[in-house]
């Protein structure tokens, strides 16, 4: 099971990176929240889940880095930080800032999912419970920006006005309501599967003879 997650998680890198949408990112802006969404809600936990409780999982020997709250705020800052309307257009137009862009998204994607995977993998319920809601409060922030870009009846970057305003509109919205479903729905589906975890951990606790 871990290592086909890992190896379908760098498998959606593989093509993220390696296939059309970077071309298609420059300019479409639902391209590159796809692009975004792939990397952090869907190859970000499937490495995370290959890696957590092996040798080869980070967060024993960096307990500190890999707190599932610090991890949701961190995620926080770069994602909100990348969507303001002068970084992502720098990002937008390609070169060294678009690599970091997609770089940091990674990072702090892994970081969070190992933080919450990785402390629920050493089965304390505090653990669990601590990544639950570095999961939830993720799931919460997501839904916000995706909603807010969603609903926007506007333009909201500037290098994305056109002759066309209606259609930059419309790759606009379709954007966020890629970030509102799937980012929103991946993180609170990790919550949910944490708070699962914990609740079926005590019930089996109290019946346990």
């Amino acid at each position: 099971m871990k290592p086909l997650a890992l190896a379908a998680g760098l498998a959606i890198l593989a093509f993220v990176w390696g296939g059309p949408l970077p071309g298609m990112a420059g300019h479409a802006f639902s391209a590159h929240m796809t692009m975004h969404m792939a990397v952090v809600a869907l190859a970000a936990p499937l490495i995370a889940v290959g890696l957590a409780g092996t040798r080869f999982e980070p967060t024993g020997r960096l307990p500190l880095l890999f707190s599932p709250l610090l991890a949701a705020m961190l995620e926080f800052v770069v994602v909100w930080g990348w969507h303001l309307p002068a970084l992502h257009g720098a990002a937008r137009a390609g070169g060294l800032l678009f690599v970091v862009e997609q770089g940091s998204f990674l990072a702090v994607g892994l970081l969070l999912w190992l933080a919450c995977l990785g402390r629920a993998a050493g089965g304390t319920m505090a653990g669990a419970l601590i990544g639950t809601l570095g999961l939830l409060v993720t799931s919460m922030h997501m839904t916000l920006l995706g909603a807010l870009i969603a609903f926007a009846g506007r333009p909201l970057y500037g290098h994305l006005h056109g002759d066309d305003t209606t259609s930059v509109v419309a790759d606009q919205q379709m954007g966020g309501v890629i970030m509102l479903f799937a980012g929103g729905a991946v993180y609170l589906a990790g919550g949910l599967f944490l708070m699962a975890r914990v609740v079926l951990s005590g019930e089996t606790r109290r019946t346990a003879p």
